[in-house]
């Protein structure tokens, strides 16, 4: 580059020194050093355009009829319910299996370098599903991206979730299916469609209400198993039941008629359930990044059935949770907002049009509509006794140790859950499950929690992170934690029967012969981690 100014200057016959230039001199040096720049980046193979990415997002009302909406990334019931509610809405639906290994590869194939694990299983597993369309199906890659879409959630945030729709479609130009639309679900902003003709997607409050009902029916479904597999007499009942149970959910979204009444209709099926709820076992809390502690395949190494089979009950964290902390997320941040005093224009034009007022009245009905209708699906299906958290707790307990307002992944909750864990005594131990190197879930698991264990010395808490591999040596953490688990749920117990004057045969002899207390519904009033042990109590 220096040479080549060199040779412009000599070229107007300038000194290299100290050259004098008049304004239209000037010019001409900066054209021709521009001229020589832009050669220079061609030779050596620097010169790019501005890359602009092609986005397809067209779907409008006139091809709903033959577009197909793929779904999937939720729980096995979750996803099942949601395609349904939407089928019930007149839409043609298709559900995504389970991430699994297969889905990894195809996610790190295609996928940038350095992604976590979310965005590998469930990017890859798009396209697993996109190349089984074509290969087995028989159906050519233009059907394929003319009659399907995706619809992924998004969101912004000090993480990858911030790019993950970047990563569907970089994943899918390379992979051969470029144009594929996938249709980005905000968690705060709603579904981002083209404009300019009617949505292909009517986000009203019809689909919300249809969105709801089929994650809050999906979340009740997923505890009732919970609850009954520990304990169930006849290994595989509780399944079969379950799965009859949602054929019913399933139908009532399909033909718009109440999932109430198909819930109590499988409340039915799930009184045929028996349970032996003698034997005390550890209750285990999975908490952690959103997607790792809700799936439930290779993404988290089966992590919820590997330790009912090691004789644990496990205590997961429901999406109505996620849902309860989105509303409240709100409320916080309109609260702020009427505290602010508006005293330059840009402020003031930024808040013309709204009334915080009304919008905090808003998410406080949406808060106890969704109570509401979890309450009501809990007690049809017979899930007695369950309490959902209470936001306003999660976050008081956790400020001293990790600030609300820092957002991101589960924010403060993981901090605040693990403390109401010990506290008011939820379970016997707490398992923090992340894909490997989530900024926001590590950081929380690997820092902050160090301090709340060291301030309450009595919590069992194992964080865990998840890279696709590695399963062998993950249960194995786990059943090491699980020892400790198990010790204390027997000292629990048998501090129980101490105290309430009853040897462990006579204890088993009443339960079974009561039928209140053997059926799959009925809960003593808790005042311990175990309902066996709270069992006891009940039955002296």
């Amino acid at each position: 580059m220096l040479c080549g100014m060199a040779h412009i200057l000599e070229e107007h016959d300038l000194p290299a020194d100290e050259p004098a230039l008049t304004p239209d001199e000037l010019a001409d040096v900066e054209a021709e050093l521009a001229r020589f720049a832009e050669a220079e980046a061609r030779r050596l193979g620097l010169h790019r355009d501005q890359y602009t990415e092609h986005i397809n997002t067209d779907f409008t009302a006139d091809q709903r009829a033959h577009t197909t909406l793929l779904v999937g990334g939720l729980t096995v019931a979750h996803d099942d319910l949601l395609a349904a509610g939407l089928r019930g809405l007149g839409y043609q639906v298709e559900v995504i299996d389970q991430p699994n290994q297969d889905a990894l590869q195809y996610g790190k194939e295609f996928g940038n370098r350095g992604q976590c694990n979310p965005t590998y299983f469930n990017v890859g597993n798009l396209l697993r599903h996109l190349t089984l369309l074509r290969d087995q199906r028989g159906l050519s890659t233009p059907d394929i991206i003319e009659r399907f879409l995706f619809v992924a959630p998004g969101a912004c945030g000090p993480c990858r979730f911030g790019t993950y729709v970047t990563e569907y479609r970089k994943a899918l130009r390379d992979a051969g299916f470029d144009g594929f639309r996938v249709m980005l679900f905000q968690q705060q902003g709603g579904l981002k469609q083209a404009t300019g003709q009617e949505a292909g997607l009517a986000i009203d409050a019809r689909f919300a209400a249809v969105l709801v009902r089929a994650l809050v029916a999906g979340d009740v479904l997923n505890l009732m198993g919970y609850r009954l597999r520990p304990y169930e007499v006849i290994e595989g009942s509780a399944d079969a039941a379950l799965l009859r149970c949602r054929a019913l959910v399933r139908e009532a979204l399909e033909d718009n008629r109440r999932v109430t009444r198909a819930l109590l209709r499988g409340r039915r099926i799930l009184a045929g359930v028996a349970v032996d709820r003698t034997t005390p076992k550890p209750v285990v809390s999975v908490i952690g990044e959103f997607w790792a502690m809700t799936t439930e395949g290779d993404g988290n190494y089966h992590l919820q059935r590997f330790l009912e089979q090691e004789g644990a009950e496990v205590d997961i964290q429901g999406v109505t949770n996620w849902i309860l902390y989105l509303i409240w997320e709100e409320r916080v941040d309109t609260e702020r907002r009427l505290d602010l005093e508006f005293e330059d224009e840009g402020a003031r034009k930024a808040q013309k049009g709204s009334n915080p007022r009304q919008t905090l009245l808003g998410l406080k009905a949406a808060d106890a509509g969704v109570r509401a209708l979890f309450q009501l699906y809990a007690n049809a299906v017979g899930l007695h006794g369950y309490t959902l958290p209470d936001m306003a707790h999660i976050s008081e307990v956790s400020q001293g140790f990790y600030d609300r307002e820092v957002r991101g992944g589960e924010g403060h909750m993981e901090v605040g859950k693990l403390i109401h864990f010990v506290e008011d005594q939820i379970n016997h131990m707490t398992l923090s499950v992340k894909p490997f190197g989530c900024m926001p879930s590590s950081g929380v698991s690997d820092g902050v929690q160090s301090l709340i264990t060291s301030r309450w010395p009595e919590a069992i808490f194992l964080p865990l992170e998840t890279t696709g591999d590695g399963q062998v040596n993950a249960h194995s953490r786990v059943q090491m934690m699980l020892f400790k688990a198990r010790a204390r749920v027997r000292e629990e117990f048998q501090r129980a029967l101490d105290e309430s004057g009853l040897d462990r045969e006579t204890f088993e002899a009443r339960v079974r012969g009561s039928r209140r207390w053997r059926t799959a519904f009925w809960r003593p009033k808790r005042r311990t981690a175990s309902v066996v042990t709270d069992l006891v109590y009940a039955v002296r």
